[in-house]
């Protein structure tokens, strides 16, 4: 019966430790990061804020965004056959989710998920220039 009570007190312990040992070396106390972050699980404080005309920065809600992180949009084609067509932008992942506030960035109107940014896009041959008109509230649409 002695022995019992041993290996249950060790084996408990052993399991202390390899928690805390997790805890230290891997979880979130850790100062060592490995590489791979999921950024979902970050709270909306933590998410980078840019302003809306930087590149890689949701016109919408002004987030940073990671790589493999896209604004989601529809562009139309263009009426006159040139290189600049119409688009609609409904913003990233964050701001549709609802963890940012959607923010018009011409007339500062907040936004709802049925709400999109109208928008022009220039197509150049290394890449494409969108400039934000408004929104579908002050634009009246």
């Amino acid at each position: 019966m002695n022995n019992y009570i041993e290996i249950l007190a060790l084996v408990t312990i052993g399991v202390f430790l390899l928690w805390f040992g997790y805890t230290l070396l891997i979880g979130q106390f850790s100062s060592i990061k490995l590489g791979f972050i999921d950024w979902k699980k970050h709270k909306k404080s933590k998410l980078p804020v840019g302003s809306p005309g930087e590149p890689q920065v949701c016109p919408v809600c002004s987030t940073k965004l990671f790589k493999g992180y896209m604004v989601q949009t529809h562009a139309f084609p263009s009426l006159n056959g040139g290189k600049d067509r119409f688009m609609h932008i409904k913003g990233c992942e964050y701001c549709i989710n609802g963890d940012m506030p959607r923010i018009c960035p011409v007339c500062g109107e907040h936004l709802n998920t049925s709400h999109f940014l109208l928008a022009r896009m220039f197509e150049h041959p290394k890449r494409s220039h969108v400039h934000v008109l408004g929104c579908c509230i002050c634009k009246h649409i």
